[in-house]
This record gives structure tokens, sequence and C-alpha cells, in this order.
């Protein structure tokens, strides 16, 4: 159940901005929307706020904005002759069609500033547990010290300081730590595990730092930028080659949902967001069907001076969801394979 509804969530979250998007700018350059809905299939609630009918339908996997004059031959009401699509301006369009994947980048920037504000941005490493009898512990470290440094080497993460300490087996070295702000020097002899690596007995874990209001909204838009090129980074090395693919379906992304959701709220969010960065970016490749495609068929249209036959674009869209539709078939069975049948099988690990 708590999977369910943490889906649920997330999926609204992430179509209804999107949709938004789309449905906020073609109001601003007076296009008619019919239409606001979140999900496919059958209707199941639904409402009408002037011209437009909002509503939910069954299948949570997606929505849409039906704006007058984006289907040939369309049939336009008395009086509403310049409010259809087709008869605006091509930036305008652009503007409205860019508007659903910009809200998704938008929704991850807020998503990560409340987790910023309220959670803490990633700031160093802290102890969480000092073993009894441990060389951590007789030194003097405890349970919510900051570490600062080994021997005067500055720590970034929890990799570094491991590194530090696993070089010096049965070593005396200087562990520089923050403690109620104020910074305290220990000096701890190492001992080594079974393996010859160095080790003191503490556990640790990521700090955090709370942020500002102003300050979690400059780091939510700095993040987002930072994960969205990371990701375009490993697009370009999957598709040269240089990294192995990495789909993930539906059932994949419920799954990744409902482990987040246990974890907890913050980390709910967080997942949110990193969905929301790939939601927005993948709508913008030029795959016909998606926002991108759309929006190089206008740009084709300002080159040429003329419009693409409508009839020939929306075969094109219409040919490219059934490809996607049939990747996504494809995606899922492997999803379903590798989470319900491998993960499953007796003697694997």
């Amino acid at each position: 159940m708590l999977t369910f509804a943490a889906s649920v969530f997330v999926f609204g979250l992430l179509v209804f901005f999107h949709e938004l998007g789309h449905f906020f700018v073609a109001k601003m350059v007076g296009i008619k929307v019919i239409e606001f809905s979140l999900g496919f299939g059958p209707k199941i609630a639904g409402a009408t706020g002037g011209e437009t009918q909002y509503n939910v339908r069954l299948l949570p996997l997606g929505g849409f904005v039906r704006m007058a004059g984006m289907e040939p031959n369309e049939e336009i009401e008395e009086g509403d002759e310049l409010r259809g699509f087709n008869k605006k301006t091509i930036g305008q369009r652009i503007a409205v069609i860019f508007a659903g994947p910009f809200m998704n980048f938008l929704l991850a920037a807020m998503l990560l500033a409340m987790i910023f504000a309220f959670q803490g941005i990633p700031d160093g490493v802290v102890t969480v547990e000092t073993l009894p009898d441990s060389p951590a512990m007789q030194g003097g470290i405890m349970p919510g010290d900051k570490i600062l440094a080994i021997n005067g080497e500055h720590i970034e993460n929890q990799d570094e300081l491991i590194g530090l300490i696993s070089a010096r087996p049965n070593q005396n070295i200087e562990i520089t730590v923050l403690r109620n702000n104020v910074e305290q020097r220990l000096n701890i002899r190492t001992t080594a595990d079974e393996n010859g690596a160095g080790k003191i007995g503490f556990i640790v874990g990521p700090g955090t730092r709370k942020l500002g209001l102003i300050q979690s909204i400059g780091q939510g838009l700095a993040w987002t930028g930072r994960v969205t090129f990371m990701i375009l980074d490993f697009v370009s090395k999957m598709i040269f080659g240089q990294a192995p693919a990495d789909f993930g379906g539906p059932v994949r992304v419920v799954s990744e949902i409902g482990k987040a959701a246990e974890v907890g709220f913050f980390f709910l969010l967080q997942l949110a967001a990193f969905l929301s960065i790939n939601l927005g970016l993948f709508n913008l490749f030029p795959i016909p069907a998606l926002d991108g495609s759309r929006i190089l068929f206008l740009f084709w249209e300002k080159l040429r001076g003329r419009p693409v036959d409508p009839v020939k674009e929306n075969f094109i869209h219409l040919v490219g969801f059934g490809l996607l539709l049939l990747l996504m078939v494809v995606i899922t069975y492997n999803d379903i394979l590798s989470i319900f049948v491998v993960n499953n099988v007796p003697g694997q690990n």
C-alpha cells in the first residue's frame, strides 16, 4: 500500500507540473484549452472551469492538455478562429511546448530546495557510532563529531576518510573534528583488519547542513543543473558504448519509489526530483511523439517558411508513439525479469 500511494504521489506530481506548464503558457498566449487531464484511459473524476474540462483518468502514467487547433481538419467554434494552437506564431507555439519540460526542471529545483531547507545539504562526514573499546572511543571521538581532517589532510567525503585511515595500519594519526562548533585534534593509533588495512572502529555517515530560503533555492537550481549534465554525460557514453545501456520502465521506477518511501519522505522527494529531471530531459529529445520532436518540426517550419503537412506530422508522431510503446513493453518485460524472477532465484544473493 505504501508503494502504491508513493507511486501515485510521485507520478501525479511529475505529470501535473509538466501539463501545468503547457496549460499555463497556452492560456498566456490566448490558446483555447479544451481539456486538462491527469492520466489516460476512462475518466474517473472531472469538473468544468470556464471553457476547460479538468479530468482525472484511470491510468496515472501520463496526462495531456488538449488545445484547439492541434488536430487536422478540426472544427473550431465560431469566435475562436484565432485561438487555435495552429494560429499562433512559431515562437508562441514553441513556448507552449517547451513549458512542459521546463516545469519538470523547475519542480526538481523546488523539491531539492525544500530538502536543503528542512533536512540539509550534504556537508562532510559525521560520526554515527563508535564501537566499544575501539581506538576511536578510547581516543575521544563521539557520535555527532564532524570529521574535518586526517593528519591535516582535509576530508570531503566518506571514501576519502576510509582511504586515508586504511592506508595507515598500526600508526598514530591526528584526527581533526568539529564538536559543538569547536575544532578539536585527537591523537589515535589505528589497528589493522584481517586484510591489513587500517581501522579505528567507528561508523560514519554523510553530514548535513540546513540552508536558509535564498541559499536553498540557489542550491536547488545548481544541483538541478549539475544532475542534468550528469545524465546527459551518461547518455552520451551509452550512445558511444562507453557505458552499459541501463533503462528502467514503470515497473522498475515503481519498485525504486517503494524503496525510497520506506527510507523516508525526504528520500522520496529526492527521487522525485531526479525523476522529474529525467522526464524533462527525455521529453526534449527529438523523438517523434515527444515535445522535442514537435519543437523540431516548428524550427523546420521556420526555416522553410511554411508548416509541415499536419496529416504527415501526426502520422510521424503516431509511428513514434507506437515505437515508444513497443520499447516500453520490452523494458517492462526486462524489469519484471530482473525484479521478480532473477532476484528470487534460489542461491542468488
